[in-house]
């Protein structure tokens, strides 16, 4: 890859690796100053464009008549008990997944460096420990949803 970026920037024995520099230095500033910015800003104005159609939307259903704004309230409703049911199903499945990471870190780091007193491979209970709190929390601690 270097010869690729010296070729390109004409660097020779006289620069030594400013065509690796230049590279790697046209790559961090496109990703910090323009990509992840650029990326934040349209999700910023995505999620903004949703929250006024939809208060739009329970303004229009609130005002037409009385059962508009039963409607409305009881579609209120209905959105949260779904965010709170996809909050309670992520983290199970976020649990699931932290708990096999855990397991097969484990494993891994148990065959490849051995069993000694004082092997790494305890560290593959970090992430399942996590995975067990996030499993046991989305079961036992976790509000009801009605």
């Amino acid at each position: 890859m270097t010869h690729l970026t010296m070729a390109i920037f004409g660097a020779d024995e006289v620069f030594g690796s400013f065509g690796l520099w230049a590279f790697l230095s046209v790559g961090a500033v496109a990703l910090f100053a323009v990509f992840i910015p650029l990326t934040t800003w349209i999700d910023s104005q995505r999620k903004e464009r949703e929250a006024f159609y939809k208060a739009e939307t329970f303004r229009r259903l609130a005002e037409s008549s009385g059962e508009g704004a039963q409607a409305a309230i009881a579609l209120l409703r209905e959105q949260e008990r779904l965010k709170r049911v996809r909050m309670i199903e992520g983290m199970k499945v976020g649990g699931l997944v932290n708990m096999a990471v855990g397991v097969g870190l484990t494993i891994f780091l148990r065959f490849l460096i051995g069993g000694g007193q004082g092997s790494p491979w305890l560290c593959g209970l970090i992430p399942g420990l996590i995975g067990v709190a996030l499993f046991g929390y989305a079961f036992f601690l976790a509000p009801p949803v009605e």
